[in-house]
């Protein structure tokens, strides 16, 4: 057998096939230990949950084993940006360096895919909402003539999230499959055939979990079948895949299942049934539905748990009502299918509505059989025994005039790890996976009993190039003034960064109050600094500004706390206010709170204090991104110092030079603008 691992060194010494292809490459310790760690566990298809630090170059370090070992694999990234990045320059440059002819293959799901069907009825239905999706389906109708792929990401002038791409794209819904008269030039079915013939397929996470739900409901794999897989950015993995295996339907589901189905059986069938009857007996029982939910005490867009529903005998009710109302048109649809494409799509929604309907209806089913389920006592709050416990997590959300159902497994480790084949490798990778050099959360959390783990630390120079500082004098976070008090320690470190930095807040409110505070202060002090704040553009676009403006802030929330790489001087402070608990009102987590509990566990120490160590660990890792980097990273929260759990915190950040003093900072900002 030949000694690949001893290949894939030569492969990252200095002079090597990658040194010798790779502008600027040179040869990193921890790299070369994290390549052949991966090479082993692709060698014994074994299970590797590898953290590796920011500059250790984890890209290359899996690219190389994978290549060489050969047989098919799978790449799954945590966002479309970087499956693109890694489909188009990283793949390439390591496959040209080793001189290997490997076919590779990039799939998304099918939404990011023009559909011939769709595209042809919306151009000829000709109903648009304005002019500019007028000149929007005028380039995606020229863009179909000639992509080869037909993946809008290629499309620049039309932007992603553009209304228009939901009229031209399909749904596992409304997708014809070999109905399609279009069905031999689909862009989604070649892609998937690219992909099966491919050696190396790029996918996201998304288009991973959501095979994975299809699977568990007995559905074909999206997925080809693979020796290795890789999973980049795998901390993303527990809460996606969370999201994935959520199930829920809501009041808009229904209501345009039963208007669709009107307006098609009028068009295609008219004389079959009543249509309007049937499709209104689905609007009555979907209104009476809304309000069994009603009474709940909770502003519109929170969310209300099972035991929160204020009666669940009529909830009960509602729900099966609703049922045997969609079957009653759904039956009738199916019976009617042959006459018309359409009407046979429509019906396709029918079983799916009521399967994740039926979740309810057990619930409500098992609470009554369960003793104590009954109403605790006439006119009381409904009491939920703490015995029923199917492995679910139930709640509602509801809007004006409007209710969503959710339903989520309450541990994902079964569903994703019982699905792996026989003998495929799995390589999992993030630079934040363990709490204090500790993988279980992580492996516990996907069922991942029995990984080898391993850390390798980034090669960057933190204590010389950064600071911690955690400044004296703000407010406890539970303090009402904590905002003001965080700016207000927040102002004579932007001045001594001249801007700069990435403020990230915990709660889109403190978002609107830092950003407003901070404006008040920039006027007060004559900065004319641009201030960004989330909300006001796409993110993509405020990433740009902020990356290309001078002394720029921006202040943003959760979706800025990963994934955001600006390298130099653009970003020389990082600002974080609170510790990055999660809500409260998190369903999910509050079941789990509970279930932890019920167990004789300790939830925060388990659950809430690992979570938050780890987006803490992703917010830290926005500041150094190269070599070159330095900065300051802020952290207002005084519960990081002086609680004995923020020991467990700190520890697992870069190791940081620690500071309480504002003149510290001032003095390295001041260093360092000497040394320019």
């Amino acid at each position: 057998m030949l000694d690949i691992e001893a290949d894939v060194r030569e492969v990252f010494a200095d002079g090597g096939p990658l040194a010798r292809k790779i502008p600027g490459y040179r040869a990193r310790t921890q790299q070369i230990e994290l390549a052949e760690a991966i090479s082993r566990a692709i060698r014994d298809r074994g299970t590797l949950v590898a953290e590796a630090g920011t500059g250790t170059g984890k890209t290359f370090a899996y690219l190389v084993p994978v290549l060489m070992h050969g047989g098919k694999a799978l790449i799954s990234t945590g966002t479309k940006t970087l499956q693109d990045q890694l489909f188009a320059r990283d793949l390439p440059a390591v496959r040209d360096a080793l001189g290997l002819p490997v076919t590779t293959a990039l799939l998304k799901g099918r939404s990011n895919y023009v559909c011939h069907y769709h595209l042809e009825r919306t151009v000829g239905d000709g109903r648009l909402a304005s002019r500019a999706e007028v000149a929007q389906l005028r380039k995606i109708e020229r863009f179909a003539k000639v992509t080869r792929s037909g993946d809008k990401a290629e499309l620049a002038e039309v932007p992603e999230n553009a209304d228009i791409w939901h009229r031209v794209t399909s749904t596992r819904d409304n997708c014809l499959g070999s109905d399609c008269p279009s069905y031999r030039e689909c862009f989604v079915m070649q892609a998937r055939k690219r992909a099966v013939e491919a050696d190396v397929v790029v996918v996201n996470h998304a288009l991973f979990l959501a095979d994975l739900a299809l699977k568990d409901e007995g559905i074909t794999d999206l997925l080809p079948a693979a020796d290795t897989v890789v999973f980049d950015e795998a901390h993303q993995l527990p809460a996606a895949a969370t999201r994935f295996l959520d199930e829920s339907v809501s009041s808009h589901q229904l209501l345009e299942f039963a208007r669709d189905a009107i307006v098609t059986g009028l068009s295609h069938a008219r004389e079959s049934a009543d249509w309007p009857v049937l499709g209104q007996a689905v609007e009555q029982a979907t209104r009476e539905l809304c309000l069994s939910c009603a009474a709940v005490d909770k502003l519109p867009g929170q969310r209300s748990t099972f035991d929160q529903l204020p009666n669940l005998e009529e909830f009960g009710a509602a729900v099966r009502k609703v049922i045997e109302a969609v079957h009653a048109l759904g039956r009738i649809l199916a019976a009617a299918g042959e006459r018309h494409p359409d009407l046979a799509l429509v019906a396709k929604r029918g079983p799916d509505l009521i399967a994740r309907l039926a979740r309810w209806t057990e619930a409500c089913e098992g609470v009554a059989a369960a003793p104590g389920g009954a109403q605790a006592e006439e006119g009381g709050a409904p009491e939920v025994p703490a015995e029923f416990d199917d492995g679910w997590v139930r709640w509602v959300e509801t809007g004006n005039g409007h209710v969503r159902l959710h339903t989520a497994p309450l541990s994902v480790a079964q569903a994703f790890s019982q699905y792996r084949p026989a003998g495929q490798a799995w390589i999992l990778t993030s630079a934040t996976l363990s709490v204090r050099e500790d993988f279980s959360h992580f492996t516990r959390q996907l069922g991942l009993y029995g990984a080898e783990t391993g850390r390798w630390e980034s090669p960057f120079d933190y204590a010389t190039n950064g600071r911690l500082f955690v400044p004296h004098g703000v407010p406890s976070p539970q303090d009402p003034r904590f905002t003001e008090g965080f700016v207000e320690a927040l102002l004579p470190v932007l001045a001594a960064s001249r801007g700069s930095a990435l403020v990230l807040c915990t709660t889109l409110r403190a978002v609107d109050r830092v950003a407003e505070l901070l404006q008040e202060a920039f006027r007060e002090r004559g900065w004319e600094w641009p201030l960004f704040k989330q909300g006001e553009r796409s993110r993509r676009e405020l990433l740009e500004r902020f990356r290309t403006s001078q002394h720029a802030v921006l202040v943003g929330s959760a979706s800025f706390w990963e994934g955001i790489d600006v390298p130099g001087d653009a970003l020389t402070l990082v600002a974080i206010d609170k510790l990055p608990f999660a809500p409260p009102d998190d369903p999910v987590l509050d079941a789990r709170i509970r279930a932890c509990k019920k167990r004789g566990g300790n939830p925060f120490f388990e659950y809430q204090l690992p979570e938050a160590a780890i987006a803490l660990k992703q917010g830290a890792g926005r500041l150094i991104r190269t070599e070159k980097d330095w900065g300051v990273l802020m952290v207002a929260d005084r519960r990081l110092v002086e609680k004995p759990y923020g020991k467990l915190l700190w520890r697992g950040l870069p190791p940081f030079t620690r500071t309480r003093s504002v003149e510290d900072v001032e003095a390295f900002y001041a260093q360092r603008a000497g040394a320019a």
